[in-house]
């Protein structure tokens, strides 16, 4: 079976072995990754290959802005140890610097290798992105595990930090309530409905109260009507001044 070029920097990313070594693996496995992963285990590819189970809870996001355009990178590790680290730190800022320059999909695999090496621990890219626009605003929380960057048609620094900020504190889901995905309203519903039976309200008047919870879980998590952080009674939409977001994208680790 063939693979993807796709497949074997993943695999590479995850174990910190070869090409080569990644490529002869999913070969064997039929392309499924995790058993690959066993496979390199039986040929003695014992050390990276068992540090790819280990769970990486642990990071911290890098943002880098040039101009018009700004690269995110979320690194995570396995200790709090590792993420505190000022060259670990350093090393997230240097990758996000390679997106910045290459773009989103530039090849880390070597680096993300000798990390691995070095620190001695799983390390792995848990997201990447580069975006784009008139203007750009960024955020990273103190502790370096949240970061945050936005793009709207204009504005001034202070709007972009504020918006910035904001959802790094706020998280919404999407900008706009609606474009909430279904799927999720359709979960929402099926737990409205066990907690207004528990509760004893008559089934005539559900589909009514269930309008008015889905307006507001949508309002909730949308940017555009949640409250703004800084002053909750104002909505984030009426801070924009006439201007439009673009896009806005939020890393954790």
């Amino acid at each position: 079976m063939s693979v993807s070029l796709d497949q074997i920097k993943s695999l590479r990313e995850r174990t910190g072995v070869s090409m080569t070594a990644c490529k002869n693996a999913l070969e064997e496995a039929n392309g499924d990754e995790d058993k690959a992963i066993e496979v390199l285990r039986k040929k003695g590819e014992t050390k990276a290959a068992e540090r790819a189970d280990r769970a990486t809870a642990n990071g911290v996001v890098a943002v880098v802005q040039k101009d018009d355009k700004a690269a995110m990178l979320a690194l995570a590790c396995e200790t709090d140890f590792v993420a505190k680290n000022a060259d670990f730190i350093k090393k997230a800022e240097a990758l996000a610097e390679r997106l910045l320059t290459e773009g989103e999909d530039a090849d880390l695999s070597n680096e993300i290798n000798d990390l691995n090496i070095q620190l001695g621990e799983k390390i792995e890219i848990k997201d990447r992105k580069v975006i784009s626009g008139k203007k750009l605003g960024k955020y990273i929380h103190l502790n370096n595990r949240i970061g945050v960057v936005i793009a709207t048609t204009g504005g001034d620094d202070d709007l972009v930090k504020d918006l910035a900020m904001h959802i790094a504190a706020a998280n919404p889901r999407t900008l706009s309530p609606d474009q909430i995905d279904a799927d999720l309203i359709t979960k929402e519903k099926e737990i409205w409905r066990e907690l207004l039976k528990t509760e004893g309200k008559p089934e005539a008047i559900w589909e009514k109260i269930m309008e008015g919870k889905e307006k507001k879980f949508r309002e909730e998590f949308a940017l555009l009507t949640q409250p703004f952080v800084k002053n909750p009674e104002q909505l984030v939409k009426d801070l924009l001044g006439g201007e439009s977001v673009l896009g806005f994208h939020r890393f954790e680790v």
